[in-house]
């Protein structure tokens, strides 16, 4: 198979795998998606979900946020880890957001990545997740499936997302950026591998290391 022919079958193969993809963390709004981006650092989606109805029941905006301490928001966060650094990224965040962008989260890069606590792949999600625009944030299943696939030499998450734009069609980066997570959640975890289960990795690469 052609590098080409290669892409090609893994979206077709995603496609069929996973016609519609729900976003994994519950939200109702770019600034609850923030919040929840956020707390994923380092954390199951699952253990997520679980913490942020909690957090949201007391303040699912910037304004009612800067009403709690921080000290009040890392005990509702500490199941998620990182407690400290995530509950002053938080209101440091829900502070900016209403000085200098009206208490909106802001649909650009450039702002989202000066925000506490917000580092590209956090804005990424945000952008493509809330806003629909075009990124591809890489996670360690999508680093470690671009590798495994040889699309990639695998040395940075930043050349991962590089070669990512550079081979999938920019109007499927939304989806297809989901469609590798199921996919390497599912079928082709980072302890356990296993070609007869990852039948994408076997059909067209063979590096197994991450």
């Amino acid at each position: 198979m052609t590098k080409a022919e290669k892409v090609q079958y893994v979206m077709d193969e995603l496609e069929r795998l996973y016609p519609e993809v729900p976003v994994p963390l519950d939200h109702k709004d770019p600034y609850t998606l923030l919040i929840a981006v956020l707390l994923s650092a380092q954390c199951t989606d699952e253990r997520v979900n679980k913490i942020t109805p909690l957090l949201f029941a007391k303040a699912d905006n910037p304004y009612e946020m800067i009403k709690m301490t921080q000290e009040e928001i890392k005990a509702i966060v500490r199941p998620c880890g990182l407690s400290p650094m995530k509950s002053k990224g938080i209101y440091g965040l829900s502070h900016i957001l209403i000085d200098k962008h009206n208490g909106e989260v802001p649909a650009s890069f450039d702002a989202l990545e000066e925000l506490p606590a917000v580092g590209h792949k956090t804005a990424s999600v945000v952008m493509a997740q809330a806003f629909g625009i075009p990124a591809f944030p890489v996670d360690t299943h999508i680093h470690r499936l671009m590798y495994r696939w040889n699309f990639t030499t695998g040395k940075n998450v930043v050349q991962t997302e590089k070669d990512a734009k550079r081979l999938f069609p920019r109007e499927l980066w939304n989806k297809l950026h989901l469609q590798i997570i199921f996919y390497g959640r599912e079928y082709s975890p980072a302890r356990g591998f296993s070609l007869e289960k990852d039948f994408i990795t076997a059909k067209i690469g063979r590096k197994t290391a991450s």
